[in-house]
């Protein structure tokens, strides 16, 4: 077996691990943050500080009867929870963790990229990615047989297509202001600081960072409001609006299906706040202080750096889902189509005539 096929095993295995294990401290960590803002104690029995809860609730869920409705159409009830979790799993790879890491073994030089796959299409392989999982919420709720998963695939296909307009929009700044649709390529055009023509601003702005939350604040908020809408989160989680619909879309399921749709949605948050730190926060990029820490410590700091930025994503998503209320399923539309797609489509032309202005100058000049 040659040295690529292992470390392609090594880091499909690496990635399993890493992203099971995330989400189990992700419940954990969301449970006890929303417990202290509610002056809860969350949970405190399972293990020190209740961290091994998550994992006695996956083990209970294991073990459940898996219990399929008469009505239910067999093949696309069994399909839609496979269909939430592939592509969750199949996003993680396109997320640079880090540039690539030189090694030599037996006098070989080796080097091992920290990305699964490093497309030179990385933005559209995500967006079509997270396309396919409005067809597992729609088919949940169609093959059920009942009218509550019903009406949490119809608001599912009217939200995420809403949505993911906005997204795909607020990206296009990126890519132009980028020049390239690779992953790597958008962290690697963050780097260095923003600098100025003129004196006075350039020495205020040259300790910021270049990276594009900055000149592209206007589509970070546009991409954050519309990932949190993508992932169904409050306050936008009108698809299994419990108070309306029971438990939505997968009101039906039980046992190891209604994990995967658990472990899919905490998955697919964990890789918006990662690629939300991609796309504007410079993903990997901070110190490694390569002059006080051992070379391998000091090569794996990038990823620590993009894990310190996912996970501060994430306690805004979590923030929000204990201070904001659910919106009505009116505004929630209203604020796709009336207020967001309008705006970055306005962003997206001044983005555009500025790179413009930039690159060939005025057109009377």
């Amino acid at each position: 077996m040659s040295i690529d096929i292992i470390i392609s095993l090594v880091k499909a295995f690496l990635i399993l691990g890493l992203l099971l294990t995330n989400t189990i401290l992700l419940i954990w960590l969301e449970r006890k943050v929303v417990a202290g803002m509610q002056s809860r104690v969350g949970p405190d029995r399972a293990g020190p500080f209740g961290i091994l809860q998550t994992l006695a609730d996956a083990i209970k869920l294991l073990l459940k009867e898996q219990i399929m409705p008469l009505k239910a159409d067999r093949a696309m009830y069994i399909l839609a929870p496979i269909l939430a979790l592939v592509p969750s799993f199949l996003i993680f790879m396109i997320i640079p963790l880090g540039p690539d890491i030189d090694l030599e073994i037996n006098g070989q030089n080796i080097t091992i990229p920290l990305v699964g796959a490093d497309l030179n299409v990385g933005v559209l392989f995500f967006l079509a990615l997270s396309s396919i999982a409005v067809y597992s919420v729609v088919l949940a709720g169609w093959s059920s047989g009942s009218k509550y998963p019903l009406l949490g695939g119809v608001r599912a296909s009217a939200q995420m297509i809403s949505y993911e307009a906005a997204m795909g929009l607020s990206l296009v700044p990126v890519i132009l202001y980028s020049g390239s649709m690779s992953m790597t390529e958008i962290v690697k055009s963050q780097e260095g600081h923003l600098s100025s023509p003129i004196p006075f601003l350039d020495a205020i702005v040259s300790f910021i960072p270049k990276w594009n939350v900055f000149p592209q604040f206007v589509a970070f908020a546009i991409f954050f409001v519309a990932s949190i809408a993508e992932v169904n989160r409050a306050p936008f989680d009108l698809v299994e609006a419990e108070q309306e619909l029971v438990g939505g879309f997968h009101t039906e399921y039980s046992g190891f299906r209604f994990a995967m749709f658990f472990l899919a949605e905490y998955i697919n948050m964990f890789n918006m706040c990662a690629i939300t730190a991609t796309f504007f926060l410079g993903g990997w990029l901070g110190p490694t202080f390569s002059n006080f820490l051992p070379p391998l410590i000091s090569a794996l700091m990038p990823a620590f750096w993009l894990g310190i930025k996912t996970f501060g994503l994430l306690f805004i998503y979590v923030w929000i889902r204990a201070t904001l209320p659910r919106l009505r399923y009116d505004q929630l539309m209203e604020l796709g189509w009336k207020r967001m797609i309008p705006i970055s489509l306005i962003w997206l032309l001044l983005t555009s005539v500025v790179l413009g202005i930039r690159e060939f100058g005025l057109p009377w000049s």
